[in-house]
This record gives C-alpha cells, structure tokens and sequence, in this order.
C-alpha cells in the first residue's frame, strides 16, 4: 500500500461511516460502489483514479464529508495545494476539530503563500497532532512562518517540542541549532546594548571565547566580571573551570580556591562540591574526595559526576559491590559519558560479569570514537570541545 493510501485510510477510519438518513437507497449503493473502487485504486497505486472516484461521490452528494476530506488529502500529496486548500477548508467547515486534516491544510496554505491562514491552522493543530511524521513536518513548517515573523521564542517552542519527539532527526537537529543560535545572538546584542559593562556581559563574553578555545582572555574576562560582581558564585565557578584545564599547578591551586570560593557563595553548589572531590582524589587523599563526593550526592543524589567520582573513590578502596550502583547511575543520568560506561565495565569484569562487562567496553569504545570525530569537528570549525569531547585522564 502506498504512503497515500495509508494515510486516506487513517482519515477514513478516524472520520467514520458517512450517512445515508436523507439520500435515496440507489444513491446510497452509487457512493458505496465509488467508496470501494477508490479505496482498490489506491491500493493499486493509482491516486488519480481514486480522486476522480471520490469527486463521484461529491457530484451525487456534496456535504459528504469523507470524501471531501479526501479528496483533499489526496490532492495534498499529489502536489496540487490549491485545490487541496479548498476542499480541506470546505471539510473543517463542517468539523472543526479534524486537527489532522487541519495541519494538511496549514501545509498547503503556507504552499500557495496564504502565510496568515497557515499559521493560524498549523497553530491550532499542531498540539493535538500525534502521528509522528505529520507532527513533524507541520512543526517544522510552523518554525519556517514564526521565523519568518522573527518570533524566535514560538519557533523555539516548537523546536524544543520536535527535538524531544525525534532527537536524531537531522532536520530538526539543524533548525534547532539555528534557532537557538539567533536567540543567543540576539539576547548579547541586547545585552550589550541595556548594560556594556556589566558582569554579566563580561561572563557572556568570556563563554564566546572559551568556545573559541581563546582560553587566555576567556579567563582574564571573567576576572574582570569578578571585580564587577564578586558574590556571584557561578563566575567563580566558571574561572575554576577554565583554570582547571591547564597543565599548571599554580593554575590548578587557583581553581580550588575559586571552588571554594564558590562553595562559601552558595552552599548548595553540588558541582564545586564535586570538583573538590576531583581535586583531592588527584592529590591521592582518598578521604577528602569522599567527604566531598558524598556531601555532594547529598544535594544532588542524581549527579553523573559526583556518582562516578565516589565510584572511583570506593574501587580504590576495594568496595566494587558499592560502587556499582553509582556506576550505573551514572551511566543512567549521562549515557553519553564515556568514562562511567568504561568503568563499568572493568567493573563488571573485575566481579566476574563478562557479558555486561562486554557491553559496556563496547559502549566505551563506540563513545570514544564517536568523541574522537567530534573533537576533530570542533578543531575544524576553531571551537573548544569542551566537556561534551573530552574522555576521564584515567581512562585509555
């Protein structure tokens, strides 16, 4: 069957028997027998005959809505949006709430350039829309008009929507980024103008270079916001985090001081707490990194990094049994992290489970590559990887 068939059928079945109280019994049988010899043509992959099946039908009654409706639909994907538009709009007359029919109709307004009616169709329907493809490609023609009106919020909730309903689907992948993209330049470009000096301008900034992998001026920019606004515990965080990366001890000293900088700013900050634990398991005492692990899952039980670190924390320590369960938390919380797959495994090996140690090295090393092409990626477009491409130092 073909993608028109089934797609006519769906309508069919969701519209229902047509009725028959006020037409004649022979009438009755001629739509019956038109009904079927369309439904056989589309089954043999003739749209056209089908068509002009259910136009016969129209001729002996013009308020059946079947038929209407689809011949409608098979106008849409036969390409003609004009006279689709018009006997989808005469079927939503009489029924309002067809929402699939409705977003066909948006689909082929915005086709012939009614931009106004189409918003407002695929607006209405695009909510009740749950057949996966049509919900994504009118989602994905609604952004194209909200972008068209530079209504980048509504075109971001859409996208956000799509990209939980396909998160791989490319096209959508794409348009997220550009929308996100046009939202972030147009928030600097107001930001810059409402408060230039500001420090949050100056942690905007430092973001952009840091991207850049500029992480000299990305750092002496964010100082410049700590002089500005030295309460804020996220700038002392982020200071850290750029300081962290280098190979300098001086640079690694002053990340732990603005960790707990950070930490004596906000004391619910999990992730300095965490980063502590990182700074003392690095320095070998076992009994800070799992103070600070521990303390850390206590204000996020959930956290992949606090998890992972007090995993480590208690396979040095030879307590495999009770580092599994954080391992696999984890792995649960980021399933993209590399490392917490790579120790699962040795994990796993280590209590004789050779079947899921198997599983989760297969992980690692598929992770591994694929992070491997991203770093490359990111060298190419003269961006920092950042955490998302970076593999645990401990791991191979």
């Amino acid at each position: 069957m073909t993608r028109t068939a089934t797609i006519l059928f769906t309508v069919l079945a969701v519209l229902g028997q047509p009725a028959f109280s006020q037409i004649p019994v022979s009438t009755q049988q001629q739509i019956q027998a038109h009904t079927l010899k369309a439904q056989q043509a589309l089954k043999a992959g003739n749209p056209a005959e089908a068509i002009a099946e259910l136009n016969a039908i129209l001729a002996l009654d013009p308020k059946n809505l079947d038929a209407r409706a689809n011949v409608g639909v098979l106008q849409f994907f036969q390409g003609d949006s004009a006279k689709a538009a018009g006997n989808l709009r005469a079927a939503l007359k009489a029924k309002p709430d067809l929402w699939k029919i409705r977003a066909l109709l948006g689909i082929a307004e915005k086709r012939i350039g009614e931009n106004s009616g189409a918003l407002a169709d695929l607006e209405q329907s695009f909510p009740h829309l749950e057949q996966k493809k049509l919900k994504v490609e009118a989602g994905l023609e609604l952004i194209e008009l909200d972008y068209a009106q530079n209504d980048l919020g509504k075109a971001a909730e859409v996208v956000n929507i799509l990209c939980q309903l396909d998160p791989e689907n490319v096209d959508i992948l794409y348009t997220a980024h550009r929308i996100y993209s046009e939202l972030a330049d147009e928030t600097t470009l107001t930001l810059a103008m409402v408060a230039p000096d500001s420090a949050r301008m100056k942690q905007l900034m430092a973001h952009e270079l840091a991207r850049q992998a500029k992480d000299e001026i990305a750092i002496a920019r964010y100082r410049e916001a700590i002089k500005i606004d030295p309460k804020r515990s996220d700038l002392h965080f982020e200071l850290a985090e750029m300081l962290n990366t280098s190979h300098s001890p001086a640079d690694k000293a002053e990340a732990e001081t603005e960790y707990k900088t950070a930490l004596k700013l906000n004391p619910f900050d999990e992730r300095s707490v965490s980063r502590l634990g990182d700074v003392a398991m690095h320095r070998g005492d076992m009994k800070a990194a799992y103070d600070y692990y521990s303390k850390a899952l206590k204000l996020a039980p959930k956290d992949a990094d606090a998890n992972l670190g007090l995993a480590k924390v208690l396979v040095a320590q030879h307590q495999s049994k009770e580092a599994e369960p954080h391992l696999q938390l984890a792995v649960q919380q980021e399933p993209f992290n590399a490392a917490a797959h790579y120790r699962l495994g040795v994990l796993y090996r280590e209590l004789g489970r050779l079947d899921d140690a198997h599983r989760e090295l297969v992980e690692f090393q598929k992770l591994k590559k694929m992070k491997s092409r991203l770093s490359d990626l990111y060298q190419q477009m003269r961006l920092s990887p950042g955490k998302a491409a970076q593999l645990d130092p401990d791991t191979p």
